[in-house]
């Protein structure tokens, strides 16, 4: 089977997007290595290497027409690409897929992570949200599957799109294979000094904008008594700001550390393509991470598979990522958040409870399992 993909964020996405579509595309060229995979992308970056696998060849623009116009490639020329590589199906990772490619005689999958654009219109502007909504809606149109990432993804594509549910299967996904290995104490201590950081922190993993809540962390943080300090990995603009100077007010500072501020490791290859991500991971006590609303909420297994406690949201996907291997608040709820966190600070046995139970939690999102899922479906849509 040739199976082509829309790589575009694999190669240039740093974040939740583009970690779906790298440890998805090489899970299936590790499970599946019979297949061929053709990741189809406009830019070609090292945030993700193939080198290693003999079954994946990447496609990009290669006339002077189409490197000219990258987008229009990637957004529709693309099809004669998939034609000339003989390609079966075609699986658009990030809500897209080619115009007109139900045309073509290739089949199409389309995974739709989130409707968070319909359910939070403020926080986006007008011309986004219209975008988003004739690419996310054309997709669900014209693929001949929609994969979901959560089951409150698939609800929210039942009630606001009006697809039928037959259409639409959940397939979980999973995180880097690093999560899942311990790190040796060796390598903890290098990145524990490279990063300076501090003997006993909760750690914080995300963008740091309005739904994602960072400021109810600090609400809370006012609340303890006995503070150990926060580590956020992630970046923000003018929500970040208003977090910087909530922290500022309330005298704060010191107990929370933007890595993403500190010249010496921002810029870190380990930093920037997140390999240093797990030695970070567990060295916490404890990951909070009270979104708003998630379509998975990637940061969360992460956490479970690093063997920490998670504190995080009761409402939308975040109950299906964390299972009973995390704690749950309101994401309005400051008092019951600063409760959880001295729990989790105090209370050894709880922690080693959630840690196990967590584990356990993650062994539902391993890379083999996330990509057989997958696969069932490219073999059920061919079928059809």
């Amino acid at each position: 089977m040739n199976i082509a993909f829309d790589a575009k964020r694999a190669f240039t996405n740093g974040t939740g997007l583009g970690h779906y579509s790298r440890t998805l595309i090489r899970s299936l060229a590790t499970y599946f290595p019979n297949e061929s995979y053709f990741p189809c992308t406009p830019l070609i970056t090292d945030r993700f290497d193939t080198s290693a696998f003999k079954n994946i060849q990447i496609i990009t623009p290669t006339t002077l027409a189409t490197r000219s116009f990258r987008k229009l490639w990637r957004s529709s020329l693309v099809k004669s690409d998939l034609l000339k590589n003989k390609i079966d199906l075609y699986h658009g990772l990030s809500h897209e897929i080619p115009k007109d490619i139900d045309k073509t005689k290739i089949k199409s999958v389309v995974t739709i992570h989130d409707l968070i654009f319909e359910r939070f219109p403020e926080q986006y502007p007008l011309i986004d949200r219209k975008i988003y909504r004739f690419k996310f809606q054309y997709a669900c149109r014209h693929a001949d599957k929609i994969i979901a990432i959560s089951q409150q993804t698939k609800q929210d594509l039942i009630e606001l799109y009006n697809i039928p549910e037959e259409k639409i299967a959940v397939c979980y996904q999973s995180c880097d294979e690093r999560f899942f290995n311990d790190v040796n104490e060796m390598e903890k201590k290098r990145i524990r000094e490279l990063y300076d950081l501090p003997d006993l922190f909760f750690l914080y993993t995300g963008s740091i904008i309005d739904r994602k809540n960072l400021m109810l962390i600090c609400q809370a943080m006012t609340k303890i008594k006995n503070k150990i300090p926060l580590v956020v990995i992630g970046d923000g603009g003018s929500y970040k700001q208003q977090v910087k100077n909530f922290l500022k007010t309330n005298q704060l500072e010191r107990f929370v550390l933007f890595l993403s501020e500190r010249e010496k490791t921002a810029h870190l290859p380990g930093y920037v393509l997140a390999t240093d991500f797990p030695a970070i991971y567990q060295q916490a006590l404890g990951m909070i991470y009270p979104s708003v609303f998630e379509g998975f909420g990637i940061p969360v297994l992460e956490a479970l598979c690093s063997h920490i406690p998670v504190i995080t949201s009761n409402i939308s996907s975040l109950p299906e990522a964390g299972g009973e291997g995390a704690v749950y608040i309101s994401p309005n709820d400051s008092e019951a958040l600063a409760t959880q966190m001295e729990e989790i600070i105090s209370n050894k046995d709880l922690r080693q409870s959630l840690i196990q139970k967590g584990w356990n939690h993650a062994q539902q999102f391993t890379r083999e399992k996330c990509a057989q899922a997958v696969m069932e479906e490219y073999k059920k849509t061919l079928a059809c």
